[in-house]
């Protein structure tokens, strides 16, 4: 079941302070596994699912996890609609292709991060892949929502895939112009991107110059593994703090509900 409003106007409604969300690599568990550390991370307080990331991810296995989740999550919202105390919502929690590229896209999502690798050096990412994909995204009807990309020092895997002229953590005002770019193209969103399993998050300055740069959405990931992390991420002008590394890491879903919820409300504090 998609959600009653528009997911754009969800993701990208900034009076609900920072907010929390999953990145769930379908190439690193089967969809069963990420259904359930999905639900976990719901029933913690996170507020968007997103799906794909690597360069493992395809078609099949993006479409078979999304199932998954959207089918696990509509059960939950039914139980939940069961339960006469429980609190009344119009918005489900969507679930947003992250794709790495045109052959790793879902018509089961609710929406897609319509993205350009803004500081790539590769023709591919900036226009290829989104010139690739749009047909099928068009035919599908997945929700598409522009989003201006960067990859920063020290990049992981996603920086040297995309070949990304990584923004180092001194770089502030190449961070600003890179966001007051993404504004000026219309982009509704703006991700700054440490890399998948990087060992430091992205430099708080980084954050705040973007913010004082452009009035977008703006989602900060990779190596915020801890509520320390988010909470500098949030306070650095973050909307969206993304996590995916923690999520594989735990596989007991009580004990990533337990942890998520922590960090959440550390992160709000």
């Amino acid at each position: 079941m998609r959600a009653e409003r528009p997911i754009r106007e969800h993701i990208c409604d900034r009076s609900q302070g920072t907010r929390h969300a999953i990145l769930i690599d379908p190439a690193d568990q089967a969809p069963e596994v990420a259904a359930k550390k999905a639900i976990a991370a719901v029933s913690a307080g996170s507020g968007m699912i997103l799906v794909g990331g690597s360069s493992d991810t395809d078609k099949e296995n993006v479409d078979a996890t999304i199932i998954a989740v959207k089918e696990a999550l509509e059960l939950v919202t039914w139980a939940s609609s069961q339960d006469t105390e429980a609190n009344d919502t119009d918005q489900t929690t969507p679930i947003v292709l992250f794709p790495q590229g045109a052959t790793a896209l879902s018509p089961a999502a609710d929406a897609i991060t319509f993205m350009m690798l803004m500081n790539s050096t590769d023709p591919r990412f900036l226009i290829g892949e989104q010139v690739a994909g749009a047909p099928y995204v068009k035919r599908s009807g997945i929700e598409a929502i522009p989003m201006g990309y960067v990859i920063c020092e020290p990049g992981g895997k996603a920086g040297q895939v995309g070949r990304a002229n990584l923004i180092q953590p001194t770089e502030t005002e190449r961070a600003a112009a890179y966001a007051m770019a993404a504004e000026c193209y219309g982009f509704s969103l703006f991700y700054l991107e440490a890399g998948s399993g990087a060992m430091q998050p992205v430099n708080q300055d980084l954050i705040r110059a973007a913010r004082a740069a452009c009035d977008l959405s703006i989602i900060v990931g990779g190596g915020i593994r801890d509520a320390k992390a988010a909470k500098a991420a949030a306070e650095a002008g973050a909307d969206w703090v993304i996590m995916g590394n923690l999520t594989e890491e735990i596989d007991a879903a009580d004990e990533l509900e337990k942890t998520l919820s922590n960090i959440i409300q550390a992160m709000n504090s």
